[in-house]
């Protein structure tokens, strides 16, 4: 997702659900890229309609980037002062901790009905879903048309096309043939889909996970996918001149949308950011080993509701306002994202108006898209050890089965502390 611009705003008003003089607090992440798009402006909209409707309660929505929000939440929490409402990256360890409101204490049967089955169930924290769905994403590969029809090449399906062509780039010196961010902003992303896509003969990857949610970082697939990328792209020199793990998501967008990368693997924003500079771009599914049964990674954000104000009945109804088709449409369209509800995908889906049927590529991936084992209280440190380490396993004389077998006992070392408490 984008991290944005770190502003605050304050929004007022009055509004009502039969309860007199609530106050609603709600902490959301920006998804915009500047000031003139920051989410500031659309949780404004969002909450004057709404206000004009209830008479008597209130909704003050701070918004902060994606750099600082997650902590100002925690900070907010330690310090016994929990806001009603957080939309951030994760939910595990609040629920775990008994902090946050089941969704069914809520919100109508409707709304619980209409997310998306995937991400509803990725929610929930010990069979019980805490975790509401806010906002979406997938990835594909994006390649600069203009590059490959001046090469004479076609988009790849499969790992080893993958390089011919990023070989062939680099040979009419392409800056980076193909972009490999690794670096620490999103790197848990770009490793995931890596992996997904690590299957031989057909089969699919299995993430940071098996089945039955054991991690699996040092798989001897995984394994055997960063030595793939170590091997046949880094040390080739077809990943550009800023080693993997220097290179951040954003940097490698901002170099796609600068025309000086072939290859990415991107999400629905990089679209906007191409389209404003005018580059030429395609969008495929993101190559695999063998080319079949392909496997995307599946970004969700979250919504949760903190228990501690006791605000369980304004707090569902104005979730089931802003969970409504209208204004989940809105704020997908206005960010590039896609819909988390089916009700809004439908809509989409259907669409061939801008900016539905640029996302048309992202939809058709969100179907069978794998998530984050978000649902682990382990997660996030688990995130956090891959962010900082898994592009030492790309390096010159990196060692990627020494780096994954690091990352597996980290894992297994945070999950097995997680359940213990």
């Amino acid at each position: 997702m984008v991290s944005a611009m770190g502003m605050t705003a304050i929004l007022g008003g009055c509004g009502s659900t039969g309860s007199s003089d609530v106050t609603l607090r709600l902490v959301a992440a920006d998804y915009g890229d500047s000031p003139a798009n920051s989410s500031k402006k659309y949780w404004d909209a969002l909450v004057k309609a709404y206000e004009a409707t209830h008479s008597e309660v209130k909704v003050e929505v701070s918004v902060y980037s994606w750099n600082d929000v997650d902590r100002k939440v925690k900070e907010m929490v330690d310090a016994g002062h929990a806001p009603d409402l957080a939309q951030i990256g994760a939910y595990a360890d609040y629920a775990a901790e008994g902090k946050l409101y089941a969704a069914s204490d809520l919100l109508s049967i409707r709304t619980q009905a209409d997310f998306l089955s995937q991400l509803a169930d990725a929610g929930q924290w010990n069979h019980t879903q805490y975790g509401i769905p806010f906002a979406a994403s997938t990835r594909v590969l994006f390649y600069n048309k203009t590059m490959f029809e001046s090469a004479g090449l076609t988009p790849p399906s499969t790992w080893d096309q993958l390089a011919a062509d990023a070989k062939v780039l680099k040979d009419k010196g392409v800056k980076y043939p193909f972009a490999l961010p690794l670096g620490p902003e999103e790197a848990q992303a770009e490793t995931m889909q890596w992996m997904l896509s690590g299957g031989d003969g057909g089969s699919g990857g299995t993430g940071y996970t098996d089945d039955i949610g054991t991690y699996t970082i040092d798989s001897q697939q995984n394994v055997s996918t960063f030595t793939w990328l170590k091997d046949d792209l880094v040390d080739k020199g077809l990943t550009g001149p800023v080693a993997p793990g220097k290179l951040n998501r954003a940097q490698a967008f901002a170099a796609f949308a600068d025309g000086q990368v072939g290859m990415v693997n991107g999400h629905p924003t990089l679209i906007q950011q191409a389209e404003q500079k005018g580059v030429r771009f395609g969008m495929v599914p993101t190559p695999s080993r063998s080319g079949r049964a392909r496997s995307s990674v599946g970004v969700t954000d979250w919504m949760m509701a903190f228990k501690q104000n006791g605000h369980a009945e304004q707090t569902g109804d104005f979730l089931n306002y802003v969970y409504s088709q209208k204004n989940v449409l809105d704020f997908s369209r206005t960010y590039g994202l896609l819909p988390v509800t089916s009700s809004a995908s439908n809509v989409m889906s259907a669409s061939n108006a801008a900016p539905d049927k640029a996302l048309h590529p992202f939809l058709d991936e969100l179907a069978t898209s794998e998530l984050y084992p978000v649902g682990k209280t382990s997660w996030a440190a688990v995130s956090a050890a891959v962010k900082q380490n898994i592009g030492q396993a790309v390096a010159p004389g990196g060692n990627p089965a020494g780096v994954l077998t690091r990352l597996q006992a980290t894992a297994t070392a945070a999950d097995s502390a997680a359940s213990a408490n």
